[in-house]
């Protein structure tokens, strides 16, 4: 390489630009920039936190891909978890690329877009781990990863000035369930090339050691199994196709029919099983209806909730709602997940309901029902030795995980000066010796509620959230137009704040304020309408504020005639 091409390589940069999944557990986007080509690596969604009322998926704000739509060349896909693929129906009506991943991956963004009513021209591409594809600047490998649902990816997106990995979520399973071990070798082959920067995932940067083997849980169901005396449910997450699998072999083993309950769950273990990816022994599925023809104690139940959903199946089981499956004294629950953070209320209150109905639950992380699908801190700092990057960036994690990690990298000996915690937005230059953050851009959360994408905003959620906790007066008040006085009303609707018949004194109170608020309007002839309910509005919030310390909305509600 002469002096020249030297020069130029060294002033060519990439770019990581992360538009979700930094300082949050979900929504992961990463988009990666040299010259006016961009890949984009997930496209995943998170579920609302407790202050977002009413809002069904939160999902990443793409402005930047649409400024730059001509640029971007794909959208790459390292699993098919909610959080790394729930964004594409969205996404995808807006950017019209190719998407590529593993077949499970694709099998189950195929059942998400049928559900969602999307037509697209968008070309869904199936790839293999050790598998290159070219897109345009970029040549991108699939690495094979284990995680806690099969076929998940890490990536080595080589760009003319270096490779960057990106590693997926992942854990280092040695003995995981299909038998397929995660790609040492050519984690260490990269390493050994030279990486320019890694991304790694941080999720469980906080648990030290290792993580165990998902063949641990499936050992605890063949124990569960042989000393239950009647039905089992199994709660956990639909995606988990390993244990999934685990259960029904062991369902198998002591001569149970397995049903399945949950929407999603059906839609996963049908998936799976059309590709291959989960074995079901001929005869062993029932459907749902059937499980009362079965002695109990020849009956496993696979359903969704194992996080307490209020509308999922086992929480209906629970509170004794579900049309089919009705719990049982000597029922046994193995609820196979642990809370997400958050959650951990609606489960303690289904496993209390469970109990209540005279079932066994087993839900305790430590009796070896659940194993996570993330690295631990060791297995963190060998995929850093493994992979010996220059660079270092955490993702994938809150805040605080992002730090961890960060420390952890320096433990193995990457210098300070080469890690950066970023957020999401910020834009992260790289040449092939150096790196800074040099800027941002628009990033955040798109709020998805019903149909509507992006309509609900803080205004509307600080609305909700008042009606949530002081409700809404509405006062009615019909004046004639010409003589400008209060020929009806006003009348007082009280929603959520208190019950009128029990409040009289209270609401003449407040009617009568009403009128005296409007004869002042007349006599100072303020005759505009906003002006007018402003007024009511003021005194009245002021009024019932000393009555009662309470705020409602107040609507005023003004008809002329």
């Amino acid at each position: 390489m002469g002096e020249e091409d030297k020069y130029i390589k060294s002033n060519k940069k990439v770019f990581l630009i992360p538009l979700g999944g930094l300082g949050e557990i979900g929504k992961n986007m990463m988009a990666v920039k040299y010259g006016n080509e961009i890949v984009v690596i997930d496209a995943g969604m998170m579920f609302p936190e407790d202050e977002l009322l009413g809002i069904d998926v939160v999902i990443p704000d793409i402005s930047y891909l649409l400024e730059n739509r001509n640029q971007v060349k794909g959208i790459i896909l390292t699993h098919g978890h909610e959080d790394h693929i729930g964004g594409l129906p969205y996404v995808l009506k807006e950017l019209n690329v190719p998407v590529y991943g593993t077949k499970l991956t694709l099998g189950l963004l195929e059942g998400k877009l049928k559900e969602a009513n999307f037509v697209s021209n968008a070309k869904l591409n199936v790839v293999k781990p050790r598998e290159t594809i070219s897109l345009g600047s970029f040549n991108i490998e699939f690495i094979k990863v284990s995680h806690s649902i099969p076929d998940s990816v890490a990536l080595g997106i080589h760009t003319p000035i270096g490779t960057i990995v990106h590693t997926g979520d992942f854990k280092f399973d040695q003995t995981p369930v299909d038998g397929q071990v995660a790609d040492f070798q050519r984690f260490a082959e990269l390493g050994n090339k030279g990486v320019l920067v890694l991304l790694s995932d941080s999720t469980n940067v906080e648990r030290p050691g290792l993580t165990l083997s998902e063949k641990t849980v499936g050992q605890t169901f063949d124990e569960i199994f042989r000393l239950a005396q009647e039905r089992i449910i199994i709660a956990t997450f639909a995606s988990n196709v390993h244990r999934i699998q685990q259960a029904i072999d062991s369902a198998y083993k002591y001569n149970r029919k397995v049903a399945i309950a949950g929407r999603s769950m059906i839609n996963v273990v049908n998936i799976a099983s059309e590709l291959g990816y989960l074995t079901v022994p001929e005869d062993t599925i029932i459907e749902l209806d059937e499980v009362n023809d079965y002695p109990r104690n020849k009956v496993v139940i696979l359903t969704t909730g194992s996080q307490g959903e209020p509308m999922s199946a086992l929480s209906r089981m629970a509170m004794s709602d579900h049309r089919r499956v009705e719990i049982e004294a000597g029922d046994t629950v193995i609820i196979s997940a642990n809370p997400i953070p958050g959650n951990e209320k609606l489960v303690s209150r289904t496993i209390d309901q469970l109990f209540k109905l005279g079932a066994e639950v087993i839900y305790e992380s430590v009796s070896g029902i659940h194993v996570s699908g993330h690295a631990s801190q060791e297995e963190l700092k060998l995929m850093l030795n493994l992979v010996k990057p220059k660079f270092f960036i955490p993702v994938h994690g809150e805040y605080r995980m992002l730090i961890k990690h960060a420390q952890l990298a320096k433990e193995v000996g990457i210098p300070a000066s080469n890690i950066f915690v970023a957020e999401n937005g910020n834009i992260l230059e790289f040449t092939s010796d150096k790196g800074a953050i040099v800027g941002k851009v628009t990033s955040g959360r798109v709020l998805v509620d019903g149909l509507g994408i992006g309509d609900v905003g803080n205004i509307v959620l600080r609305d909700r959230k008042q009606l949530s906790q002081d409700g809404i007066l509405i006062v009615v008040v019909t004046i004639d137009k010409e003589q400008k006085q209060v020929i009806a009303g006003p009348d007082i609707v009280s929603r959520g704040f208190v019950y009128v018949r029990e409040a009289e004194e209270l609401m003449e109170e407040a009617k009568e304020k009403v009128r005296v608020t409007l004869e002042k309007c007349t006599e100072r002839n303020i005759t505009e309408w906003a002006a007018i309910k402003s007024n009511v509005r003021d005194v009245l919030g002021k009024f019932l504020y000393e009555r009662t310390k309470r705020r409602p909305m107040i609507l005023p509600i003004i008809m002329e005639v």
